[in-house]
This record gives structure tokens, C-alpha cells and sequence, in this order.
């Protein structure tokens, strides 16, 4: 487990439950699904990963590259993102 800083922590907590609605709503799954999908995510892996700055980019674009990452199996991050 990967331990972050507060305010990390604090803007993950608020960025998730939009991708998970997102989620929900454009891939029809219900609220465990969709949370077990994003949270075993490699995408997750890397929000969660402090030096990535990954968590900056928002909920919606968040979203794309989990839907990037669930079709192709590859995430393509924007190239000042990482």
C-alpha cells in the first residue's frame, strides 16, 4: 500500500467518485463494479503515485485514459504529464 500525503489524499478522494460515476453511467455498471474496476487499474496505480502528478489532470480526462486502458490495455499519458 502506497501511503500519501494528506492533501494528495484528499484530492484523490475527490476526483474518484467522478470517475467511478462516469463509469457507471457510460459503461452501465453498478457502484462495486465500477469502483473495483478503477481502484484495480493500473491508471489507479499511478494517480496514487505522488511523483506522477497524474491526479492533476482531472476527473474527465482521468476517465478517458481509464477507458484507453480498458479497451487497448495501454495508457497514453499527456506528454507533460509524465
Amino acid at each position: 500500500m502506497i501511503i500519501l500525503d494528506k492533501n494528495i489524499s484528499a484530492v484523490i478522494a475527490m476526483i474518484t467518485p467522478g470517475i467511478i460515476d462516469l463509469l457507471m453511467k457510460n459503461r452501465g455498471m453498478s457502484l462495486e463494479e465500477a469502483s473495483s474496476v478503477l481502484y484495480n487499474s493500473e491508471l489507479y496505480k499511478t494517480i496514487e503515485d505522488e511523483k506522477t502528478k497524474v491526479w492533476r489532470l482531472g476527473y474527465p480526462l482521468l476517465y478517458d485514459l481509464l477507458e484507453e486502458e480498458l479497451t487497448t490495455e495501454k495508457i497514453t499519458y499527456p506528454e507533460e504529464q509524465l
